[in-house]
């Protein structure tokens, strides 16, 4: 455990910092495709169903239902003791997922800029990351129908890594949908002139 502080503390502390300072200090400014007024316009009241909230959960159903069926096959192949044969399918599902992603958190960045909402970045990342929870909920479906584990430890072992593994699926969807919003947007205001 000394050890594990050691390298935390005089190597990977260290390098986060200075991470941090150069990725502040890298780009200088920044580079809005558009000139942007430095007063805040207000956001006007919303439908219910244009409330970030609401895009950010339903943007992960069509993730989601893209990679339902596969999913099974993981499951199976890591609680199940299967083995896993098809990885080109993999691959194929891997890439509609990501296609389906940004087709999606596209389509709720332009909901909320057709509602004025300028905040549109951390909605594309959630809108995007949600999938995440419906692959962990379809765990917790996955474990009480498909397994037949008991127990404190095989418990907590499936939900701990289940959860791991929906973390870094939710990281990579969230990126992934930000950076094609980013884009998108970046398109849509590229020969906007603001007064």
């Amino acid at each position: 455990m000394v050890v594990v502080f050691v390298i935390w503390a005089f190597i990977s502390f260290p390098l986060a910092l200075v991470g941090t300072v150069v990725g502040r200090n890298w780009s200088g400014a920044p580079n809005n495709p558009c000139r942007v007024k430095t007063i805040p316009r207000p956001i006007p009241e919303k439908k219910w169903y244009l409330t970030p909230s609401v895009i950010s959960m339903m943007g992960g159903l069509l993730p989601f239902g893209s990679i339902f069926i596969e999913m099974y096959f993981v499951f199976t192949s890591f609680w199940n003791y299967k083995v896993y044969y098809v990885y080109g399918f993999m691959l194929l599902v891997f890439l509609i997922l990501i296609i389906v992603t940004v087709c999606v958190t596209i389509v709720g960045t332009y909901f909320l800029l057709n509602a004025e909402n300028y905040h549109w970045q951390w909605t594309s990342f959630c809108s995007a990351a949600s999938t995440a929870i419906y692959v962990y909920l379809y765990s917790i479906y996955y474990y009480s129908v498909k397994t037949k584990m008991s127990g404190f430890f095989q418990t907590s072992f499936y939900f701990g890594y289940t959860l791991m593994f929906c973390l870094g699926l939710g990281i990579l969807c969230g990126a992934v949908g930000f950076l094609g919003s980013n884009l998108f947007v970046r398109r849509i205001y590229r020969n906007i002139k603001c007064d």
